[in-house]
């Protein structure tokens, strides 16, 4: 049999794809049909979800096993599931996080099932618009949080000590009393 999966993203306007693929495939050869169909590197940890029709996330499913659930949670690793396994039928909402840091993702809904097909890969049967960037650009940037009236060559530090000692105060680090930073190795209580 052969599933018709169909993937948007929420993030771009007119983003769409959709994707033929054997349901004995597994949900390893689903992501990498994903990422090669979006042109991203295989160097994340995505993971698919099972959802609702609210699309309210259920049954993960991982990348790799991290060894953090439950006992008696059952743990299932994309090369070692197959689709057929989870996917029962048309209709079928999932979610597939491609980027792990900011939890975004595609939302996959299985449009069609074909009996009495078999694919030996995945297909791209609809190619529309471009994809989000896969990984979204982490800012670790110092925010400006004082005002030195130097421009954009203050540092952290000028607008630290500005902020902390006032406009043009100088600090002396001859005034600190060391005595009043000494750590005693016994136990304080």
């Amino acid at each position: 049999m052969i599933y018709r999966i169909k993937l948007v993203s929420v993030e771009t306007d007119g983003f769409v794809r959709e994707l033929k693929i054997d349901s004995d495939a597994t949900f390893l050869d689903l992501s990498k049909a994903i990422l090669d169909s979006c042109g991203y590197p295989d160097d994340q940890m995505t993971s698919f979800y099972l959802c609702d029709d609210e699309w309210e996330r259920g049954t993960q499913v991982t990348r790799e096993d991290m060894g953090g659930g439950a006992a008696d949670e059952d743990v299932y690793v994309m090369g070692d599931t197959r689709l057929s396994e989870l996917i029962e039928d048309e209709g079928q909402h999932l979610q597939y996080v491609f980027d792990p840091f900011s939890d975004r993702c595609f939302y996959l809904d299985v449009k069609e099932t074909i009996p009495g097909e078999d694919l030996d890969a995945p297909v791209v049967s609809r190619s529309k618009g471009k994809a989000p960037q896969q990984l979204e650009e982490l800012d670790f940037s110092l925010p400006n949080v004082g005002k030195t009236g130097k421009g954009a060559a203050a540092t952290a530090g000028d607008d630290f000590g500005d902020d902390l000692f006032g406009e043009g105060a100088n600090f002396n680090d001859d005034e600190i009393d060391p005595e009043g930073f000494e750590i005693s190795d016994g136990d304080p209580y």
